[in-house]
């Protein structure tokens, strides 16, 4: 072989990989952060892709998703973050309000797109909702002051209650806020308070160990992804114990909760799906105002209140916007 001919070969052989590599680097990756587990999460990401592919991005054609999943142990979300970050994925999507935070820490170069309860400004993920500045936009699950509406609803569904107990994630930094917010409520409709905490299955069971015991009680479930997560636990202990309780989400109600108040939980992950189609495309998060919820809805099981021996007042039903029978 001449050397120049060995020469030309060798230059193809080293730039095969190159190219190879810019052929796979021309598919964008999209880092999906979740603070739960797939399964009861399979709708929320179906909303992110359905998003996704009204942007033009379908995943394994034209963009990739790694996704990391904390199984409800929020003090697993920093390494699963620095890992995203460590493989230079293009995006981060940020499935609740600590995988938020937790991208937010792990990065401030990489854009992140959130689908977070609470305040995106008090978390610190943005700058303003208008313009959030920095690497972070996304949609605002927005339940932030809507706790004293669900238990004014629950006082109003459950007269009889003398005490209402709040279900909050001492994990979650929203945890705090809600219980201000809880408190102020129960003063404003002068009942007692109790504040229940739990981060893990065992400790839900032990709530309402010890809500077992009381004799007029009624209670609130905080917004919290893990909650969501655990839906099935908390609906069948709220059924077995017999205690009233209203959810944020829906999903609750449908799995045989009471009642539920607050917006859809999969409409902001179809918006954050569009976002991160748009931010692939050239936009940039600071220029992406955070997204949020316009209307929330009341959903309420007939067949749960019976089982209750309650009698849902004319009020609250003419406001349902769902009535499971």
């Amino acid at each position: 072989m001449r050397r120049r001919d060995f020469v030309l070969l060798l230059g193809g052989a080293i730039a095969a990989p190159r190219a190879l590599r810019a052929q796979q680097k021309s598919m964008p990756v999209i880092g999906f952060l979740g603070s739960t587990s797939p399964g009861p999460y399979s709708a929320h990401v179906a909303a992110f892709h359905q998003g996704l592919g009204e942007a033009g991005y379908v995943e394994g054609q034209n963009v990739t998703i790694e996704y990391r999943w904390a199984e409800g142990n929020y003090d697993r979300l920093a390494a699963l973050a620095a890992d995203l970050v460590a493989r230079n994925v293009d995006i981060i999507a940020a499935g609740s309000a600590p995988s938020a935070r937790a991208a937010k820490n792990a990065t401030s170069t990489i854009p992140i797109v959130f689908t977070s309860g609470g305040d995106p400004v008090a978390a610190g993920l943005v700058d303003s909702l208008a313009r959030p500045g920095g690497n972070a936009t996304g949609a605002s699950i927005l339940n932030a002051g809507l706790l004293p509406k669900r238990l004014e609803l629950l006082s109003d569904l459950v007269p009889q209650a003398k005490m209402i107990a709040v279900l909050v994630n001492p994990n979650n930094w929203t945890a705090g806020p809600m219980i201000s917010e809880a408190e102020e409520a129960a003063r404003t409709k002068g009942v007692e308070l109790q504040i229940l905490r739990a981060s893990t299955e065992s400790e839900i069971e032990a709530a309402f160990q010890f809500l077992a015991p009381q004799r007029i009680v009624a209670l609130v479930v905080g917004t919290d992804a893990f909650f969501l997560n655990a839906r099935e636990l908390l609906v069948t202990l709220a059924t077995r114990h017999s205690v009233p309780a209203i959810y944020e989400w829906r999903e609750f109600v449908v799995a045989g909760g009471l009642i539920s108040y607050g917006a859809s939980v999969t409409a902001p992950y179809r918006l954050a799906g569009g976002y991160v189609g748009r931010i692939l495309k050239g936009a940039k998060p600071a220029d992406l105002p955070v997204q949020q919820p316009t209307t929330f809805e009341l959903v309420i099981n007939l067949k749960t209140a019976k089982a209750l021996r309650l009698t849902v007042p004319p009020s609250i039903l003419a406001r349902a916007e769902e009535v499971i029978e």
